[in-house]
């Protein structure tokens, strides 16, 4: 370095300094929930001191509704993933106001797994809140502005439109609880089990597939009756597998069940093989809940003549003269027992997956069988 050189010496960086001061809040927790370090940043947003903090639990900051929403997702799914980030929360300040924030938190664990403690970063949200709010109040206000461009039609019009976007967002709603169930089921399976929880888990198993074959009715009913219909993307596939997986399926669902299966393909078949499942899901569902427990259900696909000729038949009562005009209508449920409750979606959804195809689902019933039949041309 030459004289004229002039050297610059940065300060070393105050780890401590950069803790206490940091641009967010810092909290670490015990293995029992309770607070044991937080930082200067976050004490001064809530107005606590730091030593007063200590000793609480994180639950003790929150408002009502977080300390519900703490108990019941938070903690379990942390407990669970060992992570949890983009939490909303609302704290609350010495003197009552609320601070929100976005929490992110990960677990520090020993070698052996057991919980060492939690760690907590929180960032200030209340800009994000607010222009959440306002996407919230802008939606509203064009929902405003739509009932009243919509105010002529009749009311059973309106209730039909106002139902069935609330199930459009049930269904989205549904599929986050039920993934984490799955996932819970999986991580259970890699561990040793007695012959009880094997069944348990099972069981736990059949209704997680019955619950995703419904919310994908109902979605898909409700994006038919608010403009977008049944979408399908055909390409020439072997359809036999997806249909084995569908038998397997409800198979594990229905043990004490028989269901004698014939399929004959010449070759691949244009269509679309997702939704051409979950018609016979529901077609082979319907037979399994409406069928003589004791008698088999019977399912025959093939190619025939330039089509493909596919159905499904169970034992049992007739299906009433009434009930025949009314089976492909949505909510129509029949003459169901209370052990039988269902949405009444599954039949229309299959009639109109088979319409999508260019096809047809027709239905024939009397003393001894009731058969299904889906054609539709191979071309």
């Amino acid at each position: 370095m030459t004289s004229g050189d002039t050297q610059i010496v940065m300060p070393a960086e105050d780890l401590e300094d950069l803790y206490e001061n940091a641009p967010c809040g810092y909290l670490s927790l015990q293995p029992d929930g309770r607070i044991v370090k937080v930082n200067r940043t976050l004490s001064t947003w809530i107005g606590i001191p730091a030593e007063q903090l200590l000793g609480k639990r994180l639950r003790d900051l929150l408002n009502t509704s977080g300390r519900i929403f703490y108990e019941t997702h938070f903690a379990p799914l942390l407990r669970m993933q060992g992570v949890f980030n983009e939490v909303a929360l609302d704290l609350v300040t010495a003197d009552g106001r609320t601070l929100p924030v976005l929490a992110n938190a990960m677990e520090r664990r020993a070698e052996d797994g057991a919980l060492l403690f939690t760690r907590v970063t929180m960032f200030q949200a209340a800009e994000r809140r607010r222009y959440e709010r306002e996407l919230v109040e802008a939606r509203a206000a064009a929902d405003a502005a739509g009932a009243i461009v919509k105010s002529q039609l009749h009311l059973e019009q309106q209730t039909a439109e106002l139902r069935e976007q609330f199930i459009a967002v049930l269904g989205h709603d549904l599929r986050n609880p039920l993934a984490s169930i799955a996932a819970a089921a999986r991580m259970l399976r890699k561990e040793e089990q007695t012959d009880r929880s094997i069944n348990i888990l099972d069981l736990m198993q059949g209704s997680v597939v019955r619950m995703s074959g419904l919310i994908d009715n109902v979605l898909d009913f409700a994006r038919g009756r608010l403009g977008g219909g049944i979408t399908i993307e055909r390409r020439a596939e072997h359809l036999e597998p997806i249909l084995r997986q569908v038998i397997g399926e409800l198979r594990s669902c229905h043990l004490d069940r028989a269901i004698e299966v014939s399929i004959d393909f010449a070759g691949p078949i244009n269509c679309d093989s997702g939704r051409i499942g979950q018609l016979v899901s529901n077609l082979l569902g319907n037979a399994l809940t409406h069928g003589t427990p004791d008698e088999p259900v019977r399912l025959s696909a093939a190619t025939v003549g330039g089509r493909l000729e596919l159905w499904i038949a169970n034992s049992g009562p007739p299906i009433s003269c009434d009930a025949m005009t009314r089976l492909f209508q949505p909510y129509f449920r029949g003459e169901i027992g209370t052990n039988q409750r269902g949405l009444g979606l599954g039949l229309h959804i299959a009639s109109e997956i088979a319409r999508a195809h260019g096809g047809t689902i027709t239905v024939s019933s009397d003393d001894k069988e009731t058969r299904f039949t889906f054609v539709m041309p191979l071309d």
